[in-house]
């Protein structure tokens, strides 16, 4: 079968993360998606946390696959001139650039949508393109901290931590994957293409909603809860054996769901405590949360991390363990939903990357690696504007590509 998104062609510019997450989610969907690079050093993630000499980083590999990249020289006429050529054969326009760059370029959507009226142009912006914070940068600790993120972070009485997830960058991506999907099924109705706007710092916020959301019962900000909460035992990190620096299981039971908590003495070997007011009581917790927590730890830091959430995910008790990178990229179960796919690169050689986390059962995604700089330059000129070897050579000789 054909892709969810076969047919669909996007003209990406994005670069680093909160833009290309988006664009690989479209490709990964189906969508034809057409990164256009800056010739002499292309998207700046390709050298960021890269791994030496002139490979693409680990990174870029990780947010740019299913692509085709082609570089043009948008500060020229003749690159811009290509740029509206391809446009005109396109649905989306993608961009996260800096604040107004794409209108300094003479590419902004008034000018877009005059070539293309059916075009959506998709832009992630740090705080969106209007509003008092409109021209200030964003980078994803920003947004996470001017959207809520890190404020609700951390112990109750440690400063505010920025959550170790890029949920600034990869989440407003993931936002603007929904904004263009629904600008193009309106499309469908209208004929018209549409701006597409996702500010950072509103995804975020977006995300943050519910952890914030007893503002408006006490009018305060809530405070930081940590691992562990007072007066819920059962919730949080429990130590496990060996006792190494991410040996931990993280428990979300609740004594006022009595079937798992029950559940969670009886996995534990530990029915008799269930007949002590303090392991039942409601109005004992706030007092008992430590020792009843102490009882649980005892018994993880019997067994591993992988062990404990065995024994309690078969016996009904929500339980994860804390999985570090080494055991995600090893973890039998996200490869056996193609979560962790391993790759053929052709500078890096075999690489293990993170797979489309949406399934469609009549679309299945294999991910290809990610484009070298370039690498369809001559092929997507080519097919789409009719260009020759001999007239991308001499593009190449002007430095429009």
């Amino acid at each position: 079968m054909d892709k969810a998104l076969n047919g669909v062609r996007v003209i990406d510019l994005t670069q680093f993360e909160a833009g290309t997450s988006c664009t690989q989610m479209l490709a990964w969907l189906g969508a034809d998606v057409i990164k256009i690079e800056e010739p002499t050093r292309g998207d700046p993630g390709r050298r960021l946390s890269g791994a030496g000499g002139d490979a693409d980083s680990s990174y870029f590999l990780n947010l740019n696959s299913n692509k085709r990249s082609i570089t043009l020289n948008l500060k020229t006429e003749r690159g811009r001139e290509i740029f509206f050529d391809l446009v005109r054969q396109g649905d989306i326009v993608a961009e996260n650039l800096a604040p107004g760059a794409l209108e300094r370029l003479g590419l902004g959507y008034d000018a877009l949508k005059e070539i293309n009226p059916k075009i959506i142009l998709a832009r992630v912006k740090g705080f969106g393109t209007y509003g008092p914070y409109s021209e200030y940068k964003s980078f994803d600790p920003i947004a996470q901290a001017a959207g809520g993120a890190i404020c609700v972070t951390g112990e109750p009485d440690g400063p505010p931590v920025r959550p170790g997830l890029t949920i600034g960058d990869t989440g407003t991506g993931m936002h603007a994957v929904i904004g263009v999907l629904a600008a193009l099924w309106q499309r469908e109705a209208t004929g018209k293409g549409q701006q597409v706007e996702v500010s950072m710092q509103d995804a975020v916020l977006n995300v943050a909603r519910i952890a914030m959301s007893g503002f408006n019962d006490t009018k305060k900000a809530p405070p930081r809860r940590g691992n562990r909460w007072k007066g819920r035992p059962g919730y949080g990190t429990f130590k496990c054996a060996p006792g190494g620096l991410d040996d931990y299981v993280f428990l979300s039971s609740s004594p006022l769901r009595r079937n798992m908590w029950d559940a969670l003495f009886q996995a534990m070997g530990r029915e008799d405590l269930l007949e002590d007011p303090m392991y039942t009581d409601a109005s004992k917790f706030p007092d008992a949360t430590d020792e009843i927590n102490a009882t649980i730890e005892a018994w993880t830091m019997q067994h591993t991390k992988h062990e404990a959430m065995r024994i309690l995910g078969e016996a009904g008790v929500p339980a994860a363990a804390c999985l570090n990178a080494e055991d995600i990229y090893y973890d039998e179960h996200l490869r056996e939903r193609e979560m962790i796919v391993t790759i053929d690169h052709p500078d890096r050689g075999e690489f293990m990357v993170p797979g489309c986390p949406v399934k469609l059962s009549d679309s299945p995604v294999q991910v290809a690696p990610a484009p070298l700089l370039g690498q369809h330059t001559v092929e997507v000129l080519g097919d789409m504007l009719g260009l020759d070897a001999d007239q991308v050579t001499e593009l190449h000789e002007q430095s429009v590509v």
